[in-house]
């Protein structure tokens, strides 16, 4: 391949970002690359000042008149004034604000835990300890090492890590410390005074009969009325499974598009988001410099070539890019009106072959063109990989995509009777009714996809 090929191979599958940083990391290494910088042209700055000018000379000019009054005390006014406490010097070394501390950060666990533990006022081995059970604990607020390993690590007694541990366990958020979903629970449920009830009997001995609603059984094993276990079964649901969750550091993900798609009359119209990223050219002073020769020597023309030569095939292979996704999502955008139009439940079987006939180009190429590329629809922002899915044969010979078959199964779930919640088999049979033929085993693997928990699971007492 060609090094001008590899470029855009290589640019075709960066996502915009990445595509930026490409440039700006170009630019920095490559004096032949420039970045177009846009000015408003001298016409239009001359126009701009004549009518500053012209409405400046239309404003009246304003004079400060004063009357000085006779009965100030002179010497009280020059006194104030000269005095050296009001006196500020020029050479005076003023402290600027260090403008890291005004940026806003969100706390960690492990910080809110220690602040926690150092308001204890411990001592210096309850501190080492402390640190050291903090330093353990995973994100959601769970101690990840068994205490004997504590008790080894700390050089400890046994007695003063165990106290260590039970003080952190009172800290807030209630339940971290704990090794365990059930210690968890527990220590959330004596911190809220409903322990030794029948809840921290549910949590005790009927967690597994909890997590799958089997509230009839657990009447039944503990002899009450199935009434009493829905009241703390709803008390339990207030709990929070992972104490940590709240001081989570992840940053949420914006989604940049790269295309915009807008229904325009009786059609759409194609955007290309070229927002950010820089305008390039070639620069005109390194190309009269091998114009004219002079002075330069043959490697320096050289280097100059290259860097030139690099540079324009870098503005070549941005170009070849965006023509390439705009004719990409335009086969798309042909093959999935109905998509555009009417929703996800329209969406069509599609593969990369389709769209790679409709245009003339390899697969491969499609597939580049697709990847960490999302286009801003009337439907919403999708990847274009969505686009393509895997066909699902009707019951009348027909195909459906598999993501249009995911859609309609979860509007079947949400539009269920919260008490008596569809299972798979029962799903599988309302989707024949609407002309669609799948297994099961398919249903559920759908459901799971889109992480959906199956029927008894879902009810709702």
């Amino acid at each position: 391949m060609t090094p001008q090929l590899q470029m855009s191979i290589k640019l075709l599958q960066l996502s915009r970002l990445e595509l930026v940083e490409a440039i700006r990391q170009e630019l920095e290494e490559n004096p032949a690359l420039e970045e177009v910088q846009e000015f408003a042209d001298e016409e239009s700055r001359a126009d701009q000042s004549e009518t500053v000018s012209d409405d400046t000379s239309a404003i009246k000019e304003v004079k400060i008149e004063e009357k000085i009054n006779d009965n100030i005390d002179w010497d009280n006014y020059i006194d104030e004034y000269n005095s050296t406490g009001r006196v500020l010097f020029e050479t005076e070394k003023k402290t600027t604000p260090n403008f890291e501390s005004f940026v806003a950060r969100k706390e960690s666990l492990n910080e809110h835990l220690l602040w926690q533990l150092l308001m204890t006022f411990p001592s210096e081995e309850e501190e080492k300890i402390g640190s050291l059970i903090i330093g353990n604990l995973n994100k959601d607020g769970y101690l990840e090492i068994p205490v004997e390993e504590l008790i080894k690590t700390s050089g400890s007694s046994p007695d003063k890590v165990n106290r260590v541990l039970s003080l952190i366990k009172t800290f807030d958020p209630i339940g971290v410390g704990a090794s365990d979903l059930k210690e968890c629970l527990l220590i959330q449920a004596k911190h809220f005074k409903v322990d030794n009830t029948i809840v921290t009997e549910i949590i005790e001995n009927h967690v597994n009969h909890l997590e799958n609603k089997n509230y009839k059984v657990i009447a039944r094993a503990l002899k009450v009325d199935i009434q009493d276990v829905i009241s703390a079964v709803n008390i339990i649901k207030e709990f929070e499974p992972k104490p940590g969750r709240t001081f989570s550091v992840e940053e949420p993900q914006y989604i940049n598009p790269d295309i915009f798609i807008y229904k325009f009359e009786d059609g759409f119209l194609i955007l290309l988001n070229d927002d950010g990223i820089p305008k390039l050219n070639v620069s005109s002073f390194y190309k009269q410099s091998i114009g004219r020769g002079g002075k330069l020597s043959d490697k320096a023309k050289e280097y100059l070539r290259d860097k030139i030569r690099s540079a324009s095939w870098l503005i070549k292979s941005i170009h070849q890019r965006q023509k390439t996704i705009y004719k990409v999502m335009e086969s798309i955008l042909k093959f999935q009106r109905e998509f555009f139009e009417k929703g996800i439940a329209h969406l069509k079987p599609m593969v990369l072959r389709d769209v790679a006939e409709d245009i003339g180009m390899h697969e491969s190429t499609i597939s580049r063109v697709t990847t960490n590329k999302y286009a801003h629809t009337p439907q919403g922002i999708f990847e274009l990989k969505y686009f393509f899915n895997s066909s699902i044969n009707r019951i009348n010979g027909d195909a459906i995509a598999s993501a249009s078959v995911q859609e309609k199964i979860r509007q079947i779930i949400l539009n269920e009777d919260v008490r008596k919640p569809y299972s798979d088999d029962k799903i599988t049979k309302l989707l024949k009714e609407s002309n669609i033929n799948i297994a099961r085993r398919t249903v559920a693997k759908y459901r799971e996809m889109m992480e959906l928990l199956s029927s008894n699971k879902r009810k709702q007492f």
